[in-house]
């Protein structure tokens, strides 16, 4: 185990206490808890609930830390709490939200980020009956959403026709987390009776099933180790000990490993880069957060170390590689709400010297591309997720970007230009009319 630490890439992997002007703070955030985990990122901005009428949320850029501005503009559609986002992966201007009043909305972020309030969504999707506690955007096919909701229902949406594609209804408690496999042909369901169940998206069945996963009482989250072709949950043991354990979806009946972590009554999230097989666990009331390096053979898990601080999170999310500062080694950011209304940004780096591209830490990554449409992955088309090169020459040579490059523009852009091409057309009209009957 030693020998094996010491030859890992990120054997020394560290995270400084980001600087108070390196943190966005000045947040009045919404104090509605439950599963989710409270905030979402990509490559450009997070977004944050915020208290006020309604369900109100806001989207920041990454790049502009400080506090927030005073007349800062929101996004506020839905009539009741939002309660989870999820960013596009294929389009950076694109999020959804899910909320207490059973809807579902998608919204556009103009190219200049919020400059504005924003009331109208692009699309709004009805079928749940209750709230909607979880999303999850399809790794690999455009367009394709999933939400689960305190109905004990998990439904699979076209975001671009408003469509409902499926509703997975088996579930026996409410659910408490929702993922993808890699390349989205599986997805796996945690509830509150103890059992994941592993969902044929297509199809819209049980793949299979394990019972009692984890012994407590307490929620269960959980991640595919996509490259390794493993699964992990975390959880609690009947003394609410945090524990970790690794299965293979192929044989639920044995565990492959279990790592107990400590005593404590905070949810642990789960964040795994399948490019350098590292997993950060970040509690929900913790200060610290723990990262570790999982393998293919015997023990599986290796502690690499942590970072420890005694402001608690009450949420957090990791950002996209495409959004990391590559060229400074930073192999992780993990975006951290805080019970001081803030959110800091951790980044996690390894101390190597010399400013060139370290391959070696950054092999190719999911890109902001679509592998097939919904309507292809739907006809049985199977696709692993786009992947790019980190090296920002080879970015810039290629000409890659890291999301759509489609613009997108807000509702009342819209019904301007709709508002100009019909006057448009009535005045050719009138003018067509007027040349009749002159000649």
């Amino acid at each position: 185990m030693s020998h094996f630490v010491r030859q890992s890439k990120y054997r020394h992997i560290f995270c400084d206490a980001p600087k108070p002007q390196q943190c966005f703070s000045g947040f009045r955030f919404s104090t509605t808890v439950g599963e989710q985990p409270y905030i979402k990122a990509n490559e450009k901005y997070f977004s944050v609930a915020i208290q006020g009428g309604g369900g109100p949320f806001t989207v920041v850029p990454l790049n502009q830390p400080g506090p927030l501005p005073l007349n800062q503009p929101y996004i506020n559609g839905h009539t009741g709490a939002v309660l989870d986002f999820e960013f596009n992966p294929f389009h950076s201007q694109i999020v959804s939200t899910s909320s207490d009043d059973t809807t579902v909305k998608v919204w556009g972020i103009p190219e200049e980020g919020l400059k504005e309030n924003i009331t109208e969504s692009l699309m709004t999707l009805q079928g749940h009956h209750k709230k909607v506690v979880l999303l999850k955007h399809h790794p690999t096919a455009s367009n394709a959403l999933l939400s689960a909701s305190s109905d004990l229902s998990v439904k699979l949406w076209d975001i671009e026709t408003g469509g409902e594609l499926n509703s997975f209804e088996e579930c026996g408690d409410l659910i408490q987390d929702i993922t993808w496999d890699t390349n989205g042909n599986q997805f796996a369901v945690s509830s509150k009776d103890k059992c994941i169940r592993f969902v044929d998206a297509r199809s819209n069945t049980v793949a299979a099933k394990k019972d009692m996963a984890h012994d407590g009482a307490k929620s269960v989250k959980i991640t595919y180790l996509g490259n390794q072709g493993k699964f992990l949950s975390v959880g609690f043991d009947r003394q609410s000990k945090r524990q970790i354990k690794l299965w293979d979806p192929r044989n639920l009946d044995q565990m492959v490993t279990k790592l107990d972590i400590d005593q404590s009554a905070g949810v642990l999230m789960p964040f795994y880069d399948e490019d350098t097989s590292l997993l950060y666990l970040v509690g929900k009331g913790d200060g610290n957060i723990r990262w570790y390096e999982l393998i293919n053979d015997a023990p599986h898990i290796f502690y690499l170390g942590e970072y420890r601080s005694s402001s608690s999170a009450k949420g957090a999310c990791v950002v996209p590689k495409r959004g990391l500062n590559i060229m400074k080694n930073e192999t992780a950011r993990i975006m951290k709400m805080t019970s001081a209304q803030t959110v800091e940004p951790l980044s996690v780096f390894v101390p190597r010297k010399g400013e060139f591209f370290q391959e070696d830490l950054f092999p190719d990554t999911r890109s902001g591309k679509a592998s097939h449409t919904v309507t292809e992955w739907l006809e049985g088309s199977d696709k692993a997720p786009h992947k790019m090169s980190l090296n920002p020459s080879v970015v810039t040579a290629t000409g890659s970007n890291t999301s759509s490059s489609s613009s997108f523009k807000t509702p009342t852009q819209l019904k301007g230009e709709l508002q100009e091409a019909q006057d448009r057309i009535k005045y050719l009209e009138d003018l067509l009319q007027k040349n009749s009957i002159d000649f």
